[in-house]
């Protein structure tokens, strides 16, 4: 089966372009198994419509997700790259619809509607201790906890997940976004992310849920420049009635899956 891998300001996706059918969870979570597979924080289908293009999102878990935005603007670069359009398309997600530009070889941008929701702050209690942060919905959940120290510091390998499912953040839990907010124009940002259940590169939404939250706090101004783990930057400026998230998204690999790719061997269940 042919498939292409992407790259999103370091978030990384599979993407099969018009299957026959859809792969089923435990082949998505095993292409994405790093080291043992391909290895992707997700997959997504692409096919092609009159004068836009439908693409479904999973995350490396299997599960589906009504919005990735790194994602989507992959997507775009895949269109474009496929000869759909030349340099502006319409994607259409389980979000909704959203119209993608090129610009540039590696940088696609990407109009979203202002995230409708304000964001609620919140208090969560982990082993007697208090984490205090903001919950938002931009498409998907996110819980932003505000860090004023260096990031490289920020415990995300150890509070994202527990924080991820906290109960108070319901039964599906949310994304976990730690965020600096250096300037009105610049911040620095490390995502937890549900689906992958690890921290990721880049995350899309978190960089939209901590901009939405700066916002709302008067800790920033648009435009903003987010700094994310992979080292790239994505901007957030105001476009028409609504915002651009631009930034860094490549094309990296033309790939023939073979069987070998979904053979993953169990967890050793260590004594």
């Amino acid at each position: 089966m042919r498939g292409f891998q992407l790259s999103g300001a370091g978030n990384d996706f599979l993407a099969l372009v018009e299957p026959p059918s859809g792969p089923p969870p435990e082949m998505i979570r095993s292409w994405c198994t790093r080291g043992l597979s391909l290895g992707a924080d997700g997959l997504f289908l692409l096919e092609r419509r009159e004068g836009s293009a439908r693409m479904r999102h999973f995350n490396s878990d299997g599960s589906s997700a009504k919005l990735c935005i790194n994602g989507t603007r992959c997507a775009a670069r895949l269109a474009f790259h496929l000869g759909w359009a030349a340099d502006r398309i319409r994607i259409v997600t389980d979000a909704g619809e959203f119209e993608a530009r090129s610009l540039g070889s590696e940088e696609i941008g990407v109009t979203l509607p202002v995230p409708r929701s304000d964001p609620q702050e919140t208090a969560l209690e982990l082993d007697g201790e208090t984490v205090r942060g903001w919950r938002i919905d931009v498409g998907v959940p996110h819980l932003v906890v505000p860090w004023d120290g260096p990031m490289e510091s920020a415990p995300v390998a150890t509070l994202g997940p527990r924080l991820r499912r906290h109960p108070e953040l319901g039964r599906a839990g949310a994304n976990v976004d730690f965020v600096a907010w250096r300037r009105r124009d610049r911040m620095e940002i490390r995502s937890f992310e549900r689906g992958v259940e690890a921290e990721t590169l880049a995350c899309g939404t978190g960089v939209l849920a901590a901009v939405a939250t700066g916002l709302a706090l008067g800790r920033l101004g648009l435009p903003v420049a987010a700094l994310t783990l992979g080292g790239c930057t994505l901007r957030v400026e105001p476009r028409d009635a609504g915002w651009s998230l631009n930034g860094d998204a490549r094309l990296l690999a033309t790939l023939e899956l073979e069987p070998g790719a979904v053979r993953i061997p169990s967890p050793v269940g260590w004594r």
